[in-house]
């Protein structure tokens, strides 16, 4: 009966850290290389620059939809170099604005930066893809909370950039983001 139970208690902690791991770690486990090779290719100075047109939302952690936005951007590249200024306008009627400083590397590595960051992020591109890690301090306002954050972007064929985000502390994800973004003279 003792072996039973063992084999038991065995198989439900398989089953729970299998659950576990596709719950915490699918989505950060994708990596740059996944996308090599994959059409269309995604340049940030093309595919991020002028006005952009960005809508989404935020999921808080039960993953019901807990904002909603529209932000207008503006990117503007210097070869390598880009600053985007990002103007969000929330369902709730608040306002933010931001703005990132980025750096290409020939070797498509990122480097980014933005006043509410800790640190610099860091990411790359490949084929469509692009993954961004940082950490983000959120305002008092939402808790003051420093977040560590993974973006994933992926250009899709008519030039539009969908955005997926997952945001994180101490490992438990906390919220996630969804948005598109394209081109003001297309939209």
């Amino acid at each position: 009966m003792d072996a039973f139970l063992y084999i038991l208690l065995g198989a439900g902690l398989l089953a729970f850290f299998a659950w576990l791991r596709v719950r915490l770690w699918d989505f950060p486990a994708q990596r740059p290389e996944d996308y090599d090779g994959q059409a269309p290719a995604m340049d940030l100075r093309e595919h991020l620059k002028g006005p952009i047109l960005c809508e989404g939302v935020i999921y808080g952690p039960t993953g019901r939809v807990s904002s909603r936005f529209v932000a207008d951007f503006d990117a503007q590249w210097d070869g390598n170099n880009g600053v985007m200024r990002e103007h969000f306008r929330y369902d709730s009627g608040a306002t933010q604005d931001r703005e990132w400083r980025l750096t290409i590397a020939n070797d498509g590595s990122i480097r980014a930066e933005a006043d509410d960051l800790v640190g610099v992020g860091t990411g790359r591109t490949a084929g469509p893809g692009l993954q961004l890690n940082y950490r983000i301090k959120l305002p008092d306002s939402s808790g003051g909370h420093v977040l560590d954050t993974t973006d994933w972007m992926y250009v899709v064929e008519n030039g539009a950039i969908i955005n997926r985000s997952q945001f994180r502390k101490y490992g438990i994800k906390v919220a996630e983001l969804v948005a598109t973004m394209r081109r003001k003279d297309a939209a």
